[in-house]
């Protein structure tokens, strides 16, 4: 594949290895940071020539970028995080020009196992109310959402499971937390490439599930394994679309 890297951050920079280590190609590195890249915005970029774009940029970048791959009908690897009001806007871009784009807040193999294990523990408890749940999460100073994308999703998949979990809270408590609330709290600092945590604590113990991202690797096999995946395909997908057929 000739690969268009849109974002070329640290994860830029980590598709663009996985890339080569999978045979594909470079076409160019958009990024509109003065030094950074071979482009500064798509509207530079040869959209035609590539087999599909991975991009890993500014939220507010999101749904600009993807009127411009459905105008070109380029497959789209999305795994920036932070643009939700702007999700069904995307969709209706994507589908109205049969373009193909897949977005995710984590392309991680890893991650994905751990939805499924976090889904299941909270479902196992739904017969012993003396446990509670809660999510926390770690991310480096660098990041600028928060809770991230991640963390989100467990917290949904949580809701799916729980009999007793109804809502989401991700900011601040002065107050005692209701018992059908959920807590996603963020901690920031540091270099984690990205660490996950789920609680399940009762009076008499904590069993603590934890997701730890060691680098950018497995963020970004994922994001070159979804694109492989992507092209030939049309349609608005989600990552999980991706994970289901991969993993069975």
């Amino acid at each position: 594949m000739k690969v268009l890297i849109v974002g070329y951050g640290g994860m830029g920079r980590e598709i663009e290895r996985t890339l080569a280590e999978r045979g594909h190609g470079v076409l160019a590195r958009v990024d509109p940071q003065p030094g950074v890249g071979d482009l500064k915005s798509l509207a530079e970029a040869p959209l035609g020539e590539a087999d599909v774009a991975i991009e890993f940029s500014a939220s507010s970048a999101v749904l600009d970028n993807a009127k411009r791959y459905a105008a070109s009908r380029l497959p789209a690897v999305v795994g920036t995080t932070g643009w939700e009001s702007s999700r069904e806007a995307v969709r209706r871009t994507v589908e109205d020009a049969g373009g193909a784009y897949i977005w995710g807040a984590n392309f991680s193999i890893g991650a994905h196992l751990y939805f499924d294990l976090v889904e299941r523990a909270a479902r196992i408890i739904n017969p012993f109310p003396q446990y509670d749940i809660m999510v926390l999460e770690m991310h480096h100073r660098r990041k600028k959402d928060s809770p991230s994308g991640t963390a989100l999703k467990i917290a949904e998949r949580i809701l799916a499971a729980s009999e007793r979990k109804r809502r989401i809270v991700d900011t601040r408590l002065d107050r005692r937390i209701e018992d059908d609330e959920l807590h996603v709290a963020s901690l920031r600092g540091g270099d984690f490439p990205g660490t996950h945590k789920v609680y399940l604590d009762s009076p008499a113990d904590t069993i603590e599930i934890t997701h730890t991202a060691r680098n950018r690797a497995g963020f970004a096999l994922g994001a070159v394994l979804a694109a492989e995946w992507l092209v030939g395909k049309r349609g608005f997908f989600q990552v999980e679309d991706f994970i289901r057929e991969r993993l069975g």
